[in-house]
Order: structure tokens, then sequence, then C-alpha cells
């Protein structure tokens, strides 16, 4: 998703967190710049704050943790320089550990001296909107509280985010003392008998805020009617417990492993931690991060005292970093929907024809069977478009494997590295390419599958077949992605209809698909995909077993 010739659209990026120092490169260049494509990321896990508390007592950066920041800055100009990077291209940027030390001028003028780059000092305003806007790029759209977790403060907001118009309070954010490594130290001189005091403090301070974003109406409304607050959390701190509920999560192993994009309810958000497995031997969880998980738990458990109805929590990759990157782009990239952008590169000539031949093949809705409808993402323009666009991806796979690739696509293959995509949006897709290709796949690949529809739901997934079953019958009709009219009757080779019909004693709803053709010797391929579309339907193929979930299709081959 990047092209090394081409540095002029590459930005490199410094971010001086309290509980480490990020270094990446992006790829911003078009049309992929939405999902803002890394080509190259570091971490060095110096704590800024850690380093400024001795023995309970605040003290200067000390010169020797100077001295190893240096290095490690001096490392990244070498890489930027491998990359052609003028120095325009790079920033680098402070937050709270920075911003409060005691020696912040000196620290900064060394760092500046060493490199010629200009150290940035984020205001905590700044610190706020910027992480907002990188928990902003992480998703399609937002709505609700969103909340920020560092090693020295937590900042939150509200946000609503739609089309590339993103609204976030006039107030900006609030910030608090209370970041991961913060927290720490504050329950550590606390003592047990003065946790009680803390959290009362800290439960306070939040419901104030909340008061204090001046939260509109609309917002308030929405999550009245939705039972509670969507939350979006970002921060090593809540990227890290998110990690720990991904371990205890009922679906078992979880299918995804990447965080962004994961979602919990309430109910969920609070397990007892006593029951999980060990931090330190869960996934991305380091003995520094295990360390904080006592901290972590005390605050998420304030939060949930001072916001009480609260229905949905989304994990973000999302902070400074991609903040900075996010707001630099114009709007009109912004608005672009990230699962549209990711697949771009990939769109056959013909996508357009193509797309709407698929949107064809969806039912119109119908209140006497809305309880069987699609659900929303499926039919939305925006997935619909995304599948057309893989729908040739991997043709050049042998085709042993070509279904078992298609289905990792979204997880660890082609997609793997694209931000902003929800869990729902990759199994969804993950489901309809492996149908599309066949959808048989070895048994290494049937457990990965099996959790991949358990994540989707029944529903979800019996559509998901289906719509992978039309895509491939369309991808036989047009091998090379291109649709050609017949010339007298401007039509295409190719028309699909789908309609809800009545079924009979044993299955009250059913889909008539009908296939119109005018192909030239495509007779044998479309009788086969016909039979394939009624094969999706039968009983012993539906979503957990004979008993399960599916709906019952009569297809049918019309000539023109």
């Amino acid at each position: 998703m990047c092209n090394q010739t081409s540095p002029e659209h590459f930005q490199a990026l410094v971010d001086m967190g309290s509980n480490g120092i990020r270094f990446s490169i992006s790829d911003l260049s078009p049309p992929t710049a939405r999902v803002m494509p890394t080509i190259y990321q570091d971490r060095s896990p110096i704590s800024l704050y850690d380093a400024q508390y001795d023995s309970g007592k605040k003290v200067p950066i000390p010169q020797p943790i100077i001295d190893a920041v240096l290095a490690a800055l001096l490392r990244f100009k070498a890489v930027c320089e491998d990359y052609h990077i003028p120095p325009h291209q790079v920033r680098i940027v402070a937050t709270e550990a920075t911003r409060n030390a005691v020696n912040s001028d000196d620290f900064r003028q060394q760092l500046e001296t060493a490199t010629g780059w200009k150290v940035e000092l984020l205001a905590k305003e700044d610190e706020g909107r910027i992480g907002a806007m990188g928990v902003a790029s992480s998703f399609g759209s937002i709505k609700g509280l969103v909340m920020d977790l560092g090693g020295g403060s937590i900042q939150m907001t509200w946000m609503i985010s739609e089309n590339g118009q993103v609204k976030t309070s006039p107030k900006g954010s609030v910030s608090f003392p209370y970041g991961a490594a913060a927290m720490m130290r504050r329950l550590d001189e606390a003592g047990v008998d003065g946790h009680e005091p803390l959290r009362k403090e800290m439960s306070a301070n939040f419901e104030k805020a909340l008061h204090h974003l001046e939260l509109p109406e609309t917002l308030t409304q929405e999550a009245d009617e939705a039972g509670g607050w969507t939350l979006y959390l970002s921060g090593g701190g809540f990227r890290g417990w998110g990690y720990i509920l991904m371990s205890m999560h009922s679906i078992r192993p979880y299918p995804i492993s990447i965080i962004n994009g994961f979602r919990v309810p309430k109910s969920s958000f609070l397990p007892n931690v006593e029951e999980s497995s060990d931090p330190e031997t869960t996934f991305r969880i380091s003995s520094r991060r295990a360390s904080q998980v006592p901290a972590i738990t005390f605050l998420i458990k304030a939060l949930a005292h001072s916001i009480p109805s609260i229905s949905y929590i989304h994990f973000a990759q999302g902070g400074i970093r991609e903040g900075l990157l996010f707001t630099s782009l114009p709007s009109t990239i912004q608005s672009q929907h990230p699962l549209v952008t990711a697949t771009q590169i990939h769109a056959p000539p013909s996508t357009s024809s193509i797309l709407q031949l698929l949107q064809q093949s969806i039912p119109h809705p119908d209140p006497a069977h809305s309880s069987k409808a699609p659900p929303a993402i499926l039919a939305s323009a925006e997935f619909l478009t995304s599948t057309v666009h893989l729908l040739y991806a991997h043709a050049s796979y042998p085709k042993d494997i070509s279904a078992a690739a298609a289905l990792r696509s979204s997880t660890t293959g082609l997609l793997g590295n694209a931000h902003g995509l929800s869990h729902t949006d990759r199994a969804l897709l993950a489901l309809v390419l492996c149908e599309r290709w066949g959808g048989e796949v070895s048994p290494t690949d049937e457990e990965f599958l099996s959790k991949m529809q358990e994540l989707a739901g029944p529903q979800a997934s019996w559509w998901a077949k289906y719509i992978g079953r039309v895509a491939g019958g369309l991808a036989q009709c047009f091998p090379a992605g291109v649709v050609r009219e017949e010339k007298k009757k401007k039509k295409k080779g190719v028309e699909v209809t789908a309609r809800w019909a009545d079924g009979d004693k044993e299955e009250k709803e059913a889909i008539d698909f009908t296939i119109r053709t005018g192909l030239e010797g495509m007779d044998s391929s479309v009788e086969d995909w016909r039979h394939s579309m009624e094969k999706v339907g039968k009983k012993k193929n539906r979503i957990g077993g004979k008993g399960g979930w599916g709906i019952k299709i009569v297809a049918t081959v019309t000539r023109a």
C-alpha cells in the first residue's frame, strides 16, 4: 500500500508520550491516504513519567534518560534519511510528561540541537483534541464519549463524526491527572485506607466533566434510546484492558487479534480480573502494562460509577499519532469510508456495474419479512463496494487455498494493516469473500471460520454466504471484472433480481432469485450458479445445521 519511490507523501512522526516514545512513517499518498498506511514503526519503552519520580519525589528528567532519548531519535533520523524524507516532513510532538517536566526547556533544547528537529509541545487542550481526532480516524462513524488514557493523564470529550464532519465539545476536552502511571503512584501514596476517598474524588471529577463538556441534546437522547452511552477508548492503558477482555471473551480463541474495532457490552467491561489469566501471559500485554492493571481497574470502576448508563465500549488504536495525521488530511479524504478506501486499489474495471448487480441481488426491504432481512451493514453501499473491490484479489491463488486466503484477508492478509475497520467489518467481509471462492477450507481453517461466524452471528453469517454466492456467480460471468453491454439492447449480459416470496408449510419465507443471461457459451456456468444459490438455502447448509438459521431460495434462469 505504499510506494517507497515517492517520499513526497511520507510523513515521519515521533510521539513522545509518558509511557513510551513511538516512531512511525506513514504514506499519505492517494488513493489510500484515509487509512494512513504505516510503512515503518518502532517504539522505545522509555517512560518519561517514571523517570521524573525518585522515591515519590518529582525530579528533573535525568541526563542518562535524555541521552537514551537522543540515541533513539538519532537512530530514527537515520531511518528517515534512508526513506529520503525531507526535514519538513518530520514532526516531534511531546505531551504530558515533557510538558510538566522541571527541566522541560533544557530537555527539548538538547533534542533540537542534536537532531535539528523542533519539538512541538502540545497544550493540554490540544492533546485532548488531537487524541480525539485519532479516535475519529479509527472508525467510519462515531457518536458517543471519547476518552484517551496516557501515562500521566486522561482526556475526555464527546464526539459526533459522520461523513468527514467531526463535532466535539466547544469546551474542547477535559484533562485529569489519572493516567496509568500516575494512578499507580496515587494508589501507592494513598494506601488501602485512601482508596475510597480517591475513588470518590475521581467519580466526582468525571461527573463534573460531563456537565462542563455541554453534551448535545441529540446525543443524550440517542444514548437514552440505546440504553446507555457508547464509549470510545484509546491509549495504551485502555488498549491493554481491551486485550485482557479479548482473552476472556465468550468466543475462545477470539478470531481477530487487532484491538481497533473491538467492542464489548458494559456487562463484559468490568469482569472479575482475578478470574482472568495472568495479565503477563496475555497477548500484547507487556510486563510494564501488566503492572498497571490494578491501577487501570481502579480507574475503570470509578469511571463506570460516574457514568452508570453505558451500553457498549469500543476500543480504538488511534491516538496522538493518528490524530495528527488525520487532521492533516483534507475533509474530502476524511469523509471517505475506510473500508472502501482500503480496498480501492484492488477495484476491477467495471466496479459500478458489478456493484449494481450485487445490490439487485438483495431483496428490497419488506415489513412483512423484516425479521429475516440482512443486517444494515451487509446491504450498505460501502460494504458491497468493498466486496466488489476484492472480488478478484485472490484470483492468482491456487484453488486449494483461495477460500482460506480470502477468509484471512481482513485480519492477517490484504486488509490486516487497514486502519479504521471494525471487527464486524472484518468478520463479515471475510465470510463473504470466503464464500465467493466456494467456502471450502481445510481442517486447519475450519475453527477460524467457525469463530468468525460466531462473532458475526447466525443471521449475518447466512446473509454473508448468500452475498458471497452471488459474488462468485458474477465473477464467473465477468472473469476480468469487465461488464459489457449488449449493443442493441444496451443491457448487461447478465441481470439478477431477488424478491421476498411466501414459503411453504415448513418455511414461511423464501427468496425468489432470478438470473437473466444473454452471454454466449455461459449456460453451464450460469446453471452452476443457479444450483449453488439454491444450495445455500438448503436446511443442511443453514448456520448451525438443519435447525439453524437460513432462508429457502428458489433460483431460476431466464434467457435473453
